[in-house]
């Protein structure tokens, strides 16, 4: 049976090894992708290799903490985008959502490869689709939109993050305008169908895989 002891808390030194820690995996990772080694890490944050590995058991463990944190940001964005009225929620999500993953970009290649059924994720779809129910409640949004719509942008903002790196910016930021103008409702139509959820999860198994061999 799995012990319910408490771990005992950090020290303060062994917290701020942490934090040195993630910040400098943060930026090494943006720098160098997935496959720079933890010793990159450790020298990035004045640490020796031993006190990495005891904060981290491995490298795949301290990858996991940088995408979890990151997941936790992007869910409270959206819980605080929908404070928003007039249905511009979504709106101000999408834009401080692609500043998170623009800050984070070495670890997007794991952030929506995981389980579909994570708590993070999932709370984090189920508040997107209330985001999008509100600007379509508001008229701000198309009715035909769906959260496939959303999910594909995150999906686009990776490629651009991962070749433009530092050069982003202008392009994230115009390809998000372009989207959201494109889910204001107009009297044009749009011929193709929404992406199916079904679709949507043979891109994350396709993306799953590709996961394996970072």
């Amino acid at each position: 049976m799995k012990s319910t002891t408490a771990q005992p808390p950090l020290r303060r030194d062994a917290l701020e090894n942490r934090r040195r820690l993630l910040s400098a995996a943060r930026t090494v990772f943006a720098e160098r992708g997935l496959e720079a080694g933890v010793e990159e890490v450790a020298t990035a944050a004045g640490v020796g290799i031993g006190t990495l590995y005891r904060r981290f058991a491995t490298k795949d463990a301290l990858i996991d903490e940088l995408v979890n944190e990151l997941l936790i940001e992007v869910l409270a964005l959206a819980r605080a985008a929908e404070t928003v009225e007039d249905g511009r929620g979504l709106e101000q999500f999408l834009f401080a959502a692609g500043a998170a993953h623009a800050a984070n970009r070495g670890c997007l290649p794991r952030l929506w490869a995981g389980p579909a059924l994570d708590p993070l994720r999932l709370e984090t779809r189920q508040a997107m689709t209330r985001l999008l129910a509100d600007g379509q409640r508001h008229g701000r949004v198309r009715q035909e939109a769906s959260l496939t719509d959303i999910e594909l942008l995150f999906w686009s903002w990776r490629g651009l993050f991962e070749y433009a790196g530092n050069h982003a910016e202008p392009a994230w930021r115009r390809q998000t305008s372009l989207t959201l103008a494109g889910l204001r409702p107009s009297s044009g139509t749009i011929d193709e169908p929404a992406v199916t959820a079904d679709h949507m999860s043979a891109i994350m198994q396709n993306a799953r895989r590709a996961k394996s061999n970072l």
